[in-house]
């Protein structure tokens, strides 16, 4: 299939064929017939992405925040690679399209079904899109695919028109006449207010007109008496702002001409510099519009497909969208007179040109469309072929990746570029990725079906880096095909996971190897410290920080369907206790805080104790509440008169016979080496250094570790 996408580095857009996305649970695939550019939205993300690394940096100083915070935790060279291949990779663009339904994993639709479907990262400017029921509502045969692909926009604005709460009578004042103004203003026409339009330019005064506007003033033409004019001496019961700027004028202007306890709505993307002063003395009521309106960014309304009763959330996102496909529908709102341009997908370039200014043409509505032939019924393929490097070498090692995401590209694929290996499919469930990462690494093709993938005899090896939930499925389904596999930990989430994994690996021929990334135990730092004791002959007792950091719960590492960060994280230092003590776990007893804070995962701060059979005592103090500053990683390991300390894999310091030795590391944590360790082992060259048993237990520790914080007591292993 088409789609437009964004490369991140340079900003340079392509019409680019993927693969098709697969259906998933929750959701709907859909052939599209239109997708709307929103020209403000889609020029800022262009421009951002065209800009400098220090105009990038100024644009989004969230993002230089997270990247320091990052060389704090990480170091520098870890932190650079991460940002690097984050931005030599692609977006996609688009969030408000129509089409039809291909295939249907959810009762509210159905194959056929004409819809409407909106978000970032799921209705794109695409032949194909997947997505969530809560972000499609269908549309009646009276609204046509073109009307349909505004439903969106006119979320955006309809929620706008709510936050302003305007009432039958009053004045409101609308600033920003382009798209989203100009059906902002056919929304408040139909509230019955007086509607006053401001814009830097005379382009749109008159569709603005005719779809309401009172009065159109130009913006240098604004004062407090033409407004107080137009309002009978009032002033502005709200002012709603939809002009996309970074000066700092529109909210200026709106904090002037509003009367004292009016609202001013921000829709559009401005400079918010507020005076204090006019604010403060007017006791204005300044509000943020949040996209389509409630249930934006909640991954349990939009990707779990959680609704909001009616009793308590009238208007969610998906229900702004409803009313406006109504209201196109009852022809009370008119989007037919905003398109200004039309092209198929496979121009969809010149429609860019004239977004970012290349091409000078005014503009407001432009729309992609994509052929209908075969719709419904004709299927597109979900494996594309990647040109393949000049030189081809046949290898025993056959490498396919389910799942490609920033650890793995970071990670994992880069260890993996030598010649005793072939890159043969990387298979991720968002076709950009696919193909991206396909191009970037050099392998022979993408996929969204890991069916293709974990069917092609020309692999013998698979690397799952998936969310947590799916690791089980995936490594069952490959070991099932006699495949070596190499799984980003955990294993598993549950002990019915672990025991089919169990299960598997009874019944499949001992010479497939199973791997998990519990890389840290191949780190210099730690295979030095357990040279170091070798010759011990008395347990140990290991006490390791882990000043984790905290993650908001609203990440998908929090998502109770991943099991937790314990369960995610918390096992890389189950293992390196045990790597170091050599001895099974017996028992485990973990506490946690009891935070009253609604932000915090109490289970994120814990103190756990494991018990060894041979006496070691093993304790993880792991953290989310800490300092940033703080290194993350701190391990002091004691036995038979000896200790060495390990701070952040940077150094460790060795104590024995009374005398200090202080080495120092380069930060890295063993990703490099365990990736090594795996090839060796599949070619049979080094001995078994990490075993399914020692896989199985550290697993099975961390799921009793969460066992033992919901009865508050200990926990036989």
């Amino acid at each position: 299939m088409y789609q437009i996408i964004q490369y991140q580095k340079t900003g340079e857009l392509f019409i680019e064929e993927l693969p098709e996305p697969i259906l998933k649970d929750g959701g709907i695939l859909v052939q599209n017939v239109y997708s709307l550019i929103s020209a403000g939205t889609e020029r800022a993300s262009v421009e951002t992405a065209q800009a400098s690394m220090l105009g990038k940096a100024k644009k989004r100083p969230d993002l230089v925040k997270q990247v320091k915070e990052s060389v704090k935790k990480e170091g520098l060279l870890a932190t650079y690679k991460k940002v690097k291949n984050r931005l030599d990779n692609y977006k996609e663009l688009g969030y408000s399209s129509s089409g039809i339904v291909i295939e249907s994993s959810v009762k509210d639709f159905k194959q056929g079904d004409r819809v409407a479907c909106a978000g970032g990262g799921y209705a794109n400017h695409a032949e194909v899109i997947f997505v969530p029921k809560n972000l499609a509502i269908n549309i009646p045969d009276s609204v046509s695919f073109q009307e349909g692909a505004f439903t969106t926009v006119g979320a955006i604005a309809l929620q706008g028109v709510r936050q302003a709460d305007v009432k039958i009578g009053e004045n409101i004042v609308v600033i920003g006449l382009g798209l989203i103004g100009l059906i902002t203003v056919q929304l408040l026409k139909a509230s019955g207010v007086g509607i006053i339009g401001i814009d830097v330019s005379k382009d749109n005064f008159q569709l603005a007109s005719k779809f309401g506007c009172d009065v159109c003033l130009l913006s240098e033409n604004v004062s407090d008496d033409k407004i107080n004019s137009y309002t009978n001496g009032i002033g502005a019961d709200a002012v709603i702002i939809t002009a996309s700027t970074k000066s700092n004028e529109p909210v200026e202007t709106a904090i002037s001409i509003a009367r004292r306890k009016a609202k001013v709505v921000i829709v559009g993307s401005v400079g918010m510099d507020i005076p204090r002063s006019p604010f403060y003395e007017k006791e204005l009521d300044i509000k943020i519009s949040c996209s389509y309106g409630p249930g934006r960014y909640d991954n349990d309304y939009e990707k779990k497909g959680l609704d909001y009763p009616y009793d308590y959330v009238r208007w969610t996102e998906n229900r702004n969208m409803s009313a406006v496909v109504s209201l196109v529908s009852q022809k009370r709102l008119d989007v037919n007179s905003l398109i200004t341009h039309k092209f198929p997908i496979q121009e969809g370039l010149k429609a860019y040109d004239i977004v970012t200014g290349k091409v000078k043409e005014k503009h407001l509505g432009i729309l992609l469309h994509y052929s209908s032939k075969g719709i419904a019924v004709e299927q597109l393929d979900k494996k594309i072929e990647v040109e393949k490097p000049d030189t081809e070498q046949e290898s025993k090692i056959g490498i396919g990746f389910i799942g490609a995401g920033n650890f793995a590209q970071s990670y994992l694929i880069p260890n993996l570029l030598t010649n005793e290996i072939s890159l043969k499919a990387v298979a991720t469930t968002n076709p950009v990725n696919a193909k991206a990462t396909a191009k970037k690494f050099k392998f022979e093709y993408c996929t969204t079906d890991t069916s293709e993938l974990l069917n092609d005899n020309n692999i013998n090896t698979v690397f799952i880096a998936t969310h947590h939930d799916s690791h089980a499925k995936y490594v069952v389904s490959a070991l099932e095909k006699d495949k070596h596999v190499f799984v980003e930990k955990p294993l598993a989430i549950t002990e019915k996971q672990l025991r089919e994994i169990k299960k598997v690996i009874e019944n499949t021929d001992t010479k497939t190897n199973l791997m998990v990334g519990f890389n840290r135990r191949f780190s210099k730092p730690f295979v030095d410290i357990k040279k170091f004791f070798q010759d011990r002959n008395e347990p140990f007792v290991i006490n390791y920080r882990v000043n984790a950091g905290f993650i908001p719960k609203s990440s998908w590492i929090q998502d109770k369907d991943q099991g937790g960060r314990i369960i995610g994280e918390g096992c890389h230092f189950i293992d390196v206790m045990s790597f170091l003590i050599e001895a099974k776990p017996v028992s485990v007893f973990a506490e946690s805080i009891e935070s009253d804070n609604q932000q915090v995962e109490n289970f994120d701060n814990v103190n756990i104790i494991v018990k060894y059979s041979d006496g070691s005592i093993g304790n993880l103090l792991y953290l989310a509440n800490g300092d940033s500053s703080l290194s993350k990683e701190y391990c002091e390991v004691y036995c038979g008169g000896d200790t060495t300390i390990m701070d952040n894999f940077k150094s460790v310091s060795f104590f024995r016979n009374g005398k200090k030795n202080r080495k120092s590391y380069d930060g890295s944590k063993g990703h490099r080496e365990e990736v090594k360790y795996f090839l060796e082992r599949i070619k049979g060259v080094v001995p078994n250094k990490l075993n399914f048993e020692s896989i199985y237990l550290t697993t099975l520790v961390t799921l009793r570790i969460m066992e033992s914080l919901r009865k508050n007591s200990p926990v036989k292993i």
